[in-house]
């Protein structure tokens, strides 16, 4: 029968002491590190949203500030960018 210290042995594709992986999951539960972001995920999400204001913006609707969701504002550019095109090719 042969023992072997589980201490000793790291599998493949797990993190042992001092690898990346550990390093990475420490820096990632420091508080700055979640604060800071916090701060990119937020700054993106209002990104995202202000190109969806934007694209709202462009779009004709009746009335002109009824309130879409960002999958109605899509199915509605791609309707108008259709519409748009067929213009095109008509004239």
């Amino acid at each position: 029968m042969v023992t072997v210290s589980t201490s000793s042995v790291v599998a493949a594709g797990t993190a042992g002491p001092g690898s990346r992986q550990e390093r990475r999951r420490h820096r990632r539960a420091t508080e700055r590190y979640r604060t800071a972001h916090a701060t990119r995920e937020r700054v993106r999400v209002e990104a995202f949203n202000a190109a969806f204001g934007q694209l709202r913006r462009m779009l004709p609707t009746l009335p002109p500030d009824k309130k879409l969701s960002k999958i109605e504002i899509l199915r509605l550019a791609i309707c108008y960018i259709t519409f748009l095109d067929h213009v095109l090719e008509l004239s």
